[in-house]
């Protein structure tokens, strides 16, 4: 500028000495409009260099059509421009900076350029080009307005051209607006983009590019496929990748701030920006006011009088600002977005890192539950998700302080500090009270993480909780923590909310009051409008950042906890990386070691003094098959994990070459097709699929599922039998076709025709898996011959090892004692393969070949063949990853979504639930608080104008006296609503709401439980229940209180200026139409955002559950890579879920800047034509200024109400499940002593699972005398379970009856009946707790009963051992004992019970043989004498000495008589069964 000469006598002066409220022309040209087109011409010349550097993208004929009228519009106004400096130049016209007139060309030839390369380089418009064009253009009216006034005639010429310029550079803007891909995308683009990807400044901040999803929102309801992906820096994988890499430098605190720190810090640099613009309003409302009081002061002294246009000035400016501090403020706003940004950044890294941390870790830390785990990935990521926006609050509170302080004391002076001072006071009391609440919520962590951990329990458990009828002891274990701790606490908890919330809404209150009383003693100044009323507006804006000021610290301190929470986690010990050295050959050839184990000690705790196994030497070679024997808890599958490096290796060396495959004892199978749970991410290889199925014996099973192998099986395979799951689980391990395949005893679930055909076709030496090395742990003796090598396993030591001959040879050898004490009990063996009688004699017996015919007549001989011609089959490849929508199974049953608006019915259940009275005694407190800080603002009003009349501040004590009465009410009012609403109605809400869902829930019949994964029950009990107990009072209080207020100012405007009336109309339909926009789209992205948080969690428990299957096959990225594809697509639904509110708030303060632009124009005419006091002004603008932060809370209020009540709606759609039968017996008399004698009769029995299925069992009639005892068996899938769930009414009849003891049992309830039968269940259940609590978990028994039903179980030594005997720990699902022993503790329970019908569903499949001798002697022995027993068996030797046997075909009785009698009809069922299992006799 220093080049540039000034040619006006005003000088460079920014104001102009001679006219009144304008600038000199010089500054105007000069400084103003020449620094715009400089800052055009530098920033311009650098972007387009960068541009130019980029290659250019294809563009359609529409789009260079676009860039080439752009071009011309920009050269003409170049033209008018270069004419412009020639006239001025020719006719040496004086104008007051010629410098600015040159350089105006130059500038728009530059933006030609940049306009160029932008529309051919880059896919939005130019965002230098679009502020130029507007910030110049009003530069450009200010330089008009003096130019009018100074030098019209002889600008005419100039004005012309300039205008002509103007209009052409507009034009060039305006389709500039419009982007260099008006008709959408490129062909050959992916059209799944996000908007933002294209959207220019302007709709990112307006947020427009939201429009066209609100636009649809309005006409339909959104599902997931109508929202933008995400861009890549969101996605989830980066987002953790990011967050490791800091946690490898830093603590959890710097790390998150290292890895998503950057938007948070432009956001924060923003936040401070739109402060400082709020801070400008009440400096501008003094300007007016003071103005109004002068010129009405001037109305007869009119040589004083200030301009008319001077005022309108101030109006427009207090409008701009407003604007300004709204739209710009929305780039300022865009600290919101960019706030937002972090919070999803930080969930979404969180989540990931927490889900990978429990992929490794180790087994010392899986003492923690599940639900724990599931816990810090719900509440510790939401919490340090909300510290993002409460971070931001507490580093620009502090500042807003200051900015307010120094602003009342230009006001009031030294009297302002008064308030400071009883401000700073009120700091250790918060500080106090907000101690208090963080204990208290701490403690509440810790009851709701002990509810939750009961609930995923029952949940885990509830077949074993119906059929023992133990609901009522679940409930009363969950209200307790619930009634007793939880809500207990939270009544505690509201009472001090209530409190804080009083106090900081009164301290405000107290400051104002206090500065104004001394400012009035103390001070000779008059306190005129002008004074109090942008006093007034700086208390109000220091209301937040001291209202927000508790609520900040709490979620700092909770923040606080839940990164101490979170930092014990991720520092927690992981599995041991050089556990194993696995060697990963590409191809391992034939007799290379697959497996070598060297003096090997493992332990399961790093801590442990004894080691689980110790000494431990193996070797296995390709092809090798290897059995290890054992008793129940002696280490056998300990061995397994060893070597899959689920254990710390102490000693020694584990070497795996290849692959590893594992299937587990307990089968664990995903919430997923059966398919997929096969294949387990491998390649479809359709021939080898089909073999495994047949290997497996799945295809008669899956001929009987409604969709085949595409059927979904429900959460943890819930849907199918055991034999069933075993089977999925092998078949997985099977099709892996890895260097080494780990079979975990995986033949005990099924029946022993299956298992024969299943060891011949897999396991065997003609096997699938027959050219690959395989370790089968086994407590059955069967097929011991067939083992290449054989080891014996007793308290973690390898006892002995070898051939199978060699160790027949010594008799003292375990396993020569063990095949001669079982192989010839019945001339069978345990799971009834074939005997070792017949084996010993080293060739299979014809009777054996006779049985491989009649296989191979139903075609599966061929399978070993095929399997012999290609011979070691290849590895199977992982599969690529599915597409981000198509990742996420939903499980059986959808989950539960509602649609549109919530329903009315809704609000009053809540109501209902919380109590009317309470309910509207709170909206009295509410309203007349209203009324009571309106009539204080009044009182200032006449306060101020009594003050103006007089001239002093003489008669104020009655004012402030009235002042002072009013604010207290108001204040103490506040406190009674807050009171009513938190510790009356949120208490009763709460409490009823839990309630009646966990009463529903237990009284739902099982087959819910089937279909419903646990993690979306779970969501309702952890989530949702949270909202109802701490976060729905907060929002329908708030609510409630905003409306209050938005219609206390509406009364105020509009009985002050009538007029004001008209405008409201226009407005209130912007409004509404908004608001409709809004809650349409808002409510169902909403609900997306939280049916798509589901998944994740479910996917999060079932990983846990499968922790070690998913190690073993090394798919630990394969599940990782899932879990972000459903982070993911929970964040495409969160991101427009939050966008939503942006864009609502930017149109929201648009209404608002119109609504003090009317008031004050209002003002200005009333000023002009009637005369109006600044005391109505002031009062009226003070209120008109909190519109827009009224109406947008209203909005926003009320869609929070409406998002947060959808927990409402789900518990509500809970307790409507449809119950089962009565728990307690009504309108029947039961004999006593019920039942007596246990005979049990079926007449014409048929039922199905539910409604919709086919029947399971047909016409059954059979009449069991009491005592006998009865074998059930038959193929799988012949109705064997169903017959006993029949018996404990899980099912109910469709036609027929069971009666018990003449008693028909579906005229009882369910709790008479199923505690008078007792069960040992398939699958063992067991629980967090005592060992006691688990074996009586009613507390009916005396500990001498409980010691001598466990010596009778064989349980009493391993108890004696345990630490605490009878009060030894057990954890989650009984992980701590193995699965022989969970089996013999639900022994102790039947023993223990003393009922007079037992019913035994493959209760000994885990045991050993010893074990399962001793069983079969209890069974058999004087404590079941008189007991009716029905045993459902895989192994038939365990069923062949029952008084009857039930041959159980297609859901009928095939037959029912003397196991001898149908052995000797060799057309009978039972004896081609027991031919199978070779325990005939036929000679």
């Amino acid at each position: 500028m220093a080049l540039a000469t000034c040619r006006d006598p005003e000088g460079w002066a920014p104001i102009s000495p001679t006219r009144p409220f304008d600038s000199t022309p010089c500054f105007e040209e000069g400084i103003a409009l020449s620094s715009v087109l400089a800052l055009l011409f530098a920033f311009g010349i650098l972007r387009s260099s960068t541009l130019a550097l980029q290659a250019p993208l294809e563009r359609s004929v529409r789009s260079w059509s676009l860039l080439w009228l752009k071009i011309a519009l920009l050269l003409g106004a170049l033209g008018t421009g270069v004419a412009n400096v020639v006239l001025i130049a020719v006719h040496s016209q004086s104008v007051p900076v010629f410098q600015y007139y040159a350089l105006e060309p130059v500038a728009i030839f530059i933006a030609t350029v940049l306009t160029y390369f932008n529309h051919t380089r880059n896919r939005t418009s130019s965002t230098i080009l679009l502020l130029f064009w507007p910030t110049y253009l009003l530069a450009l009216g200010f330089w008009l307005r003096t130019t009018i006034d100074t030098r019209l005639a002889t600008y005419t010429h100039i004005l012309i051209l300039k205008s002509l310029s103007l209009g052409l550079g507009i034009l060039s803007f305006l389709l500039e607006c419009a982007g260099p891909e008006p008709e959408g995308p490129p062909e050959g683009k992916d059209t799944e983009e996000s908007p933002i990807v294209t959207a220019n400044i302007f709709s990112i901040w307006s947020f427009g590019w939201m429009t066209a999803l609100m636009r649809k929102g309005t006409q339909q309801f959104i599902t997931e496929k109508d929202l933008p992906p995400l861009l890549d820096q969101d996605k989830s994988a980066n987002l953790g990748r990011d967050l490791k890499k800091a946690l490898e430098k830093h603590t959890l605190w710097k790390a998150l701030f290292v890895a998503y720190g950057a938007p948070f810090a432009v956001a924060a640099f923003l936040k401070v920006a739109q402060d400082c613009l709020a801070f400008l309003q009440p400096q501008l409302l003094r300007w007016f006011l003071s103005y109004i009081a002068e010129y009405q002061g001037s109305r007869f002294a009119p040589e004083q009088k200030r301009t008319k246009f001077e005022g309108f000035a101030i109006a427009v400016i207090m409008w701009r600002t407003f604007e300004t501090g709204s739209v710009h403020s929305h780039y300022l706003e865009d600290w919101y977005a960019h706030q937002i940004l972090s919070r999803m950044r930080v969930r979404a890294g969180l989540v990931t890192t927490i889900y990978n941390k429990a992929l490794v870790l180790s087994n010392d830390e899986r003492t923690q539950s599940s639900g724990d785990i599931v816990n810090l990935m719900s509440v510790d990521a939401t919490r340090l998700q909300d510290l993002c926006t409460y971070g931001l609050i507490s580093l620009s509170g502090p500042f807003q302080i200051i900015l307010a302080f120094v602003s009342l004391y230009n006001l009031l002076g030294w009297s302002a500090f008064v308030g400071v001072a009883i401000m700073i006071l009120s700091i250790p009391l918060n500080t106090f009270i907000a101690r208090i609440l963080k204990r208290m919520q701490e403690q509440q962590m810790k009851n709701r993480d002990k509810r939750t951990r009961l609930m995923s329990e029952l949940l885990a458990n509830i077949k074993s909780i119906k059929l023992y009828a133990w609901e009522n002891t679940f409930i009363r274990r969950i209200l307790e923590t619930r009634n007793d701790q939880e809500l207990k606490l939270l009544k505690k908890i509201g009472v001090v909310t209530s409190f804080n919330m009083t106090l900081w809404s009164g301290i405000p209150i107290l400051v104002a009051f206090s500065s104004f009383a001394t400012a009035a003693i103390v001070s000779d100044q008059p306190l005129t409008s002008d004074v109090i009323f942008p006093a007034m507006s700086l208390f109000m804006l220091l209301q937040f950042p001291l209202a927000m000021f508790a609520q900040v610290t709490s979620n700092i301190i909770e923040a606080w906890v839940s990164v101490k929470r979170l930092t014990t986690f991720l520092g927690a010990s992981e599995l041991q990386a050089d556990a194993r050295k696995v060697i990963p050959a590409h191809v391992v050839q034939e007799g290379d070691e697959v497996l070598s184990i060297k003096d090997g000690e493992f332990a399961w705790d790093r801590n442990s003094i004894q080691p689980a196994l110790e000494g431990i030497n193996l070797t296995i070679k390709k092809g090798e098959l290897v059995g290890i024997l054992g008793r129940v808890g002696a280490g056998k599958t300990s061995l397994l994990s060893a070597i899959i490096g689920d254990m710390t290796r102490r000693e020694g060396e584990v070497v795996v070459r290849g692959t590893i495959a594992y299937a587990p004892q307990n089968p664990w199978v995903l919430s997923a097709t059966v398919r997929e749970n096969i294949l387990f991410s491998h390649e479809y290889d359709e021939t080898f699929y089909n073999l495994v199925l047949d290997a497996c014996a799945l295809g008669p099973d899956l001929a009987l599922l409604p969709q085949g192998d595409l059927t979904e099986v429900g959460e943890k395979g819930i849907t199918l039998s055991g034999g069933q799951r075993a089977r999925i689980a092998l078949a997985r391990a099977v099709y892996a076709r890895a260097d080494l395949t780990l079979l975990d005893d995986c033949l005990a679930a099924v029946d022993s025709h299956v298992a024969r055909h299943v060891f011949d076709n897999i396991i065997g030496p003609n096997g699938l898996l027959a050219s690959k090395a395989r370790i089968l742990v086994t407590n059955s003796i069967a097929f011991i011959k067939q083992f290449d090598s054989l080891a014996y396993i007793r308290r973690g030591i390898i006892l002995e090892s070898g051939t199978y001959e060699s160790l027949m040879s010594n008799p003292d050898a375990e396993i020569a004692k063990l095949v001669k004490g079982h192989g010839h009990t019945s001339g069978s063996s345990a799971s009834g393969s074939s005997t070792p009688g017949f084996l010993t004699s080293g060739s299979i017996t014809p009777e054996d070949n006779a049985e491989q015919d009649s296989i191979g007549k139903e075609g599966i001989t061929p399978i070993s063949e095929k399997s012999r011609r290609r011979f070691s089959h290849a590895r199977a490849k992982l599969a690529a990853k599915p597409a981000l929508q198509a990742s996420t199974s939903t499980g059986l049953s959808k989950e539960h979504q509602e649609q549109g608006r919530v329903k009315i019915g809704v609000y009053k259940s809540y109501i209902n639930a919380t109590s009317k009275i309470g309910f509207s005694l709170f909206l009295l407190a509410t309203v007349l608080q209203q009324v009571a800080n309106v009539l204080s603002t009044l009182t200032l009003r006449y306060w101020g104008e009594h003050n103006r009349e007089v001239g002093s501040n003489a008669g104020m004590f009655m004012y402030l006296l009235a002042y002072g009465s009013f604010s207290l009410s108001a204040s103490i009012l506040g406190g009674v609503s807050a009171i009513v609403m938190w510790v009356y109605c949120s208490l009763r809400s709460a409490r009823k709401l839990h309630d009646s869902m966990l009463f529903s829930l237990m009284r739902a019949p099982l087959t819910f439980f089937e279909l419903t994964p646990t993690g979306r029950v779970l969501n309702l009990f952890s989530r949702d229940t949270y909202v109802v107990d701490q976060i729905l009072a907060r929002v329908i209080q708030g609510l409630c209180r905003t409306i209050a207020v938005c219609l206390s100012i509406l009364v105020v405007i509009g009985a002050s200026f009538p007029p004001f009336l008209v405008v409201i109309l226009p407005l209130g339909w912007f409004y509404l139409r908004v608001m409709k926009y809004y809650l349409a789209t808002s409510r169902e992205l909403k609900r997306l955002d939280a049916v798509s948080r589901s998944p994740i969690f479910a996917w999060f428990s079932e990983s846990l559950a499968g922790l070690s299957t998913i190690r073993a096959f090394h798919q630990q990225d394969v599940f990782a890579a899932i879990n972000h594809n459903r982070i993911d697509r929970n964040q495409m639904c969160y991101l427009p879920s939050i966008s939503v509110n942006r864009w609502l708030a930017v149109r929201l303060e648009f209404v608002g800047a119109i609504i003090i632009f009317a008031v004050a124009l209002f003002s200005m005419s009333a000023l002009i034509t009637t005369g109006v006091d600044a005391g109505l002004v002031g009062l009226v603008l003070s209120y008109a200024l909190n519109t827009t932060s009224s109406l947008n809370w209203v909005v926003r209020s009320a869609s929070e109400v409406e998002q947060n009540i959808v927990s409402v709606e789900r518990i509500l759609h809970q307790t409507e499940v449809k119950p089962e039968a009565p728990y307690d017996t009504v309108d029947y008399q039961i004999p006593s002593e019920w039942p007596h004698e246990g005979a049990i009769q079926f007449q014409n029995y048929s039922a199905r699972y539910r409604e919709g299925l086919d029947l399971v069992l047909k016409g059954v009639s059979l009449d069991i005398k009491a005592g006998h005892k009865i074998g059930v068996c038959g193929r799988t899938g012949a109705g064997k379970s169903s017959l006993l769930l029949a018996l404990f009414r899980i099912i109910e009849p469709a036609s027929g009856t069971i009666l018990i003891d003449g008693v028909d049992i579906t005229k009882i309830g369910l709790f008479d009946l199923r505690s008078t039968i007792s069960i040992v269940p398939q699958t063992p259940d067991l629980f967090e707790g005592t060992l006691r609590e688990n074996i009586d978990p009613v507390g009916e028994y005396t500990d001498q009963d409980i010691w001598v039903a466990l010596e009778q179980a064989h349980l009493k030594e391993h108890v004696l051992s345990l630490p605490g005997h009878l009060d030894a720990n057990v954890r989650e699902g009984g992980t701590s004992l193995s699965s022989g022993q969970r089996q013999l503790l639900c022994f102790a329970r039947a023993l223990l019970k003393k009922t007079k019908i037992l019913v035994l569903d493959e209760a000994t499949s885990a045991v050993d043989l010893d074990t399962d001798k001793a069983i079969q002697g209890i069974i058999k022995g004087p404590a079941f004498e008189n007991v009716t027993i029905l045993t459902i068996a895989h192994r038939l030797n365990t069923i062949i000495d029952s008084d009857r046997v039930i041959v159980m075909d297609a859901g009928k009785v095939a037959e029912y008589d003397s196991p001898s009698n149908l052995l000797e009809q060799p057309t009978s069922q039972f004896f081609s069964l027991a031919k199978e299992a070779g325990l005939t006799n036929s000679d």
